[in-house]
């Protein structure tokens, strides 16, 4: 199943496999593309045309044609075009335990993290991983070829993934940490910065710095992603926006909308459609 969207001089085409629930898009933008956002995906991707600048990992990245990229799944990233004549790339969004599979098929541990090392890499042989895997699902070559372009995808990604001594845990302030995890308890709640200071037990002054420097946002940002996030998942699961937008703590569809739109450039219904085939 898939959708297009014509917005001017952008556009965008996306498609999901619904038996392994990849996601693939190839798009060009000009200028602002997206607000920073995150997924619970893995995303790799190819800039096709252009020059594709994006901040991850709190630095400003800079992708040229033939250049990889790759996104962890929860890492804020946004997107924009420098250049007057935009940027064209193409992305799969890959379900963790999906590349686990495969990845324990070639002989990786259980349970290895799918984090990597860069976020830009110079590698025309998973440049060319990417291409043939999105070619096969992005044009519903069927199943085979499908599975053995997703296992060619793997065993070329095996390079570029981060071993456990280099993955560094975020040890963020004691503060920010209580706060994140009232974000996450009470996500559909309407919570204030003075409940969130009292339940961290600091002031809210000290709180607003401790989270940015823990997690490059403020609280409010913070808690829109996670919104973002679980209204993608049950949309994704066939649930209509009003009660979706309700559920995760939006006012209402319209407000679920300005932010989705912003994040993944779709509307809350056509993602629903695009996973579903369930005109809303």
């Amino acid at each position: 199943m898939g959708v297009s969207a014509d917005r001017g001089r952008d556009w965008m085409a996306v498609r999901r496999d619904a038996e392994t629930g990849v996601e693939t898009i190839r798009a060009h933008f000009h200028g602002h593309a997206y607000d920073l956002h995150d997924h619970d995906e893995l995303l790799v991707g190819v800039t096709e045309q252009g020059v594709q600048a994006f901040r991850c990992r709190r630095r400003l990245h800079t992708s040229t044609p033939g250049r990889v990229i790759l996104i962890e799944p929860g890492e804020a990233h946004d997107g924009h075009s420098p250049g007057e004549d935009g940027f064209t790339y193409a992305m799969l969004y890959m379900p963790v335990p999906l590349l686990a599979a495969s990845g324990q098929a070639l002989g990786l541990p259980a349970g290895f993290p799918f984090g990597f090392r860069d976020t830009l890499a110079d590698d025309p042989g998973l440049a060319a991983a990417i291409r043939s895997a999105f070619l096969a699902l992005h044009g519903g070559e069927g199943r085979l070829a499908r599975d053995l372009s997703v296992d060619r995808l793997a065993a070329r990604l095996a390079g570029h993934l981060a071993p456990p001594p280099e993955r560094k845990p975020l040890r963020p302030d004691r503060a920010a940490a209580l706060a994140r995890e009232l974000l996450h308890a009470r996500m559909a709640e309407d919570v204030g910065l003075e409940a969130l200071a009292a339940a961290a037990g600091v002031d809210r002054f000290r709180l607003n710095r401790a989270f940015r420097a823990a997690f490059g946002l403020s609280p409010h940002a913070y808690l829109v992603r996670l919104r973002l996030r679980a209204a993608r998942r049950r949309l994704a699961a066939g649930e209509a926006p009003a009660p979706v937008a309700a559920a995760v703590g939006f006012a209402d569809q319209s407000h679920l909308g300005r932010w989705f739109r912003r994040a993944y450039g779709l509307t809350p219904a056509a993602y629903r459609d695009l996973c579903t085939n369930v005109p809303d």
